[in-house]
């Protein structure tokens, strides 16, 4: 595509968010479920790429499953995504009750323990259920302020348009940019501090490779690597909903730091503990995976990029 063309497209891009954070809000809240329903229902009807890829990647989480099943799944993921954005583009006018009341949060002690014990905490998550909402949960029922990394999106105004919307929930963003991130993070969690990554996909094609549902895949080091050098307590998240207005959380036991081992080494098996939490989540709630990109090796394209 050209540079202008691009350039509209961005701006398109944008101006469709723009009017979904500007309109969403303000619909009745059933019809706003309703719309999001035909939207999705729309999107898996059409068959399009990341649909298909969705479904690809489903058979894989599922791996007895027929196409039937399969296509009855990916029909039930594209509506979990869109119940994502539709909570996405509302939250900003949620009450703190409203937020308490939309989540239900399992083995909560494991964060509030470890928050108290001062050496900081990572929360790692996939791409399950509404991250946002937790994050906004975090800031409004434990009142405990937390730094995260947002990929850079373009066009910059809508990556700058999601800042704002974190940020707006209680959340410090930093852009996904290697060291410059990794050195913050870093800093928060030796002053005792909270961050939350979501880590099921690894941006940089340098990641940590593991045992993904039986093929291999990359996962980010960050949460492995910030662990050892901080000595922060490294808990895994999983989300899901439950055919309610209430979303499920559990926090999983900490991924600790192997007492032998080169840091390569122990960087690899706590990457792989937290691949291994995150695919029982999963495993467990597939419709509720929002992986509409390729993730194995296998899929990838010879330059191991992902599409």
């Amino acid at each position: 595509m050209s540079g202008t063309g691009s350039d509209l497209k961005g701006r398109l891009t944008d101006g469709l968010y723009g009017l979904g954070w500007g309109a969403v809000k303000k619909l009745p809240e059933p019809a706003a479920r309703a719309l999001f329903r035909t939207i999705a229902d729309q999107a898996w009807k059409r068959r399009g790429k990341s649909v298909l890829r969705l479904e690809s990647n489903l058979a894989r989480v599922v791996p007895d499953a027929g196409p039937a099943r399969l296509a009855e799944l990916s029909k039930a993921g594209m509506r979990s995504y869109m119940r994502y954005w539709m909570e996405s583009f509302r939250l900003p006018t949620w009450s703190p009750q409203r937020i308490r009341n939309s989540i239900n949060v399992r083995d909560v002690h494991r964060l509030t323990e470890g928050m108290e014990a001062g050496n900081g905490v990572i929360l790692a998550l996939p791409h399950l259920g509404n991250w946002d909402l937790a994050g906004a949960w975090v800031t409004t029922d434990l009142k405990v302020p937390f730094t995260t990394v947002a990929e850079r999106l373009k066009p910059e105004t809508l990556y700058d348009r999601f800042v704002a919307y974190r940020q707006g929930l209680g959340m410090e963003v930093l852009p996904h940019n290697g060291g410059a991130a990794f050195g913050t993070l870093a800093r928060r969690l030796r002053s005792g501090g909270l961050i939350c990554l979501v880590a099921d996909r690894d941006l940089s094609a340098s990641g940590v490779e593991v045992n993904f549902f039986g093929d291999t895949a990359r996962m980010p080091a960050g949460p492995a690597l910030l662990a050892q050098q901080t000595g922060a307590l490294l808990l895994p998240v999983t989300l899901w909903y439950d055919g309610t207005s209430v979303m499920q959380a559990k926090i999983h036991p900490p991924v600790g730091v192997p007492g032998t081992g080169t840091r390569a080494e122990n960087t690899s098996s706590m990457t792989q503990a937290l691949a291994d939490a995150f695919a029982t989540g999963i495993a467990e709630h597939p419709e509720d995976w929002h992986m509409l990109q390729r993730l194995w090796i296998s899929d990838l394209d010879p330059q191991g990029e992902a599409p």
